[in-house]
């Protein structure tokens, strides 16, 4: 089977474990999928990652963060997708949800949240929003 979008993949595995209310969930690893694990562990939406070398690829197992029974995170959205690319300059990264969100982009800097992108001064592809 070829997965034409790996991101949308690990969004929705991320959303339908979350909906579950699964504790944990695996999904095959890339570089990319590793950093945004890493920032979404960063700004709390998640409780841990681990990156396990297991075969050719590997994988990345998440541990799921719940408050007072509710999932952390509310919902996952994937802005640009291999059909249509959607791209922003730094002046134009507008807030997720008035800035209670984050959106995550691919900058020349590596992967980003949004206030990071603003802060540094750079645009980039806007990759999802996660609230």
């Amino acid at each position: 089977m070829c997965m034409t979008d790996p991101i949308a993949d690990m969004l929705t595995r991320i959303r339908n474990a979350n909906t579950a209310r699964h504790n944990t969930l695996v999904f095959p690893a890339s570089k990319i999928k590793a950093e945004i694990a890493a920032l979404l562990a960063q700004q709390g939406y998640i409780s841990a990652f681990k990156i396990m070398k297991e075969g050719v690829q590997g994988t990345i197992a998440i541990k799921l963060k719940f408050k007072d029974g509710r999932p952390a995170i509310r919902g996952l959205k994937r802005i640009s997708t291999p059909g249509r690319r959607v791209y922003v300059g730094a002046g134009e990264i507008q807030p997720v949800l008035s800035g209670t969100g984050s959106a995550i982009l691919s900058t020349n800097r590596g992967i980003l949240t949004d206030m990071e992108a603003r802060e540094a001064k750079v645009g980039g592809e806007v990759l999802c929003h996660i609230w």
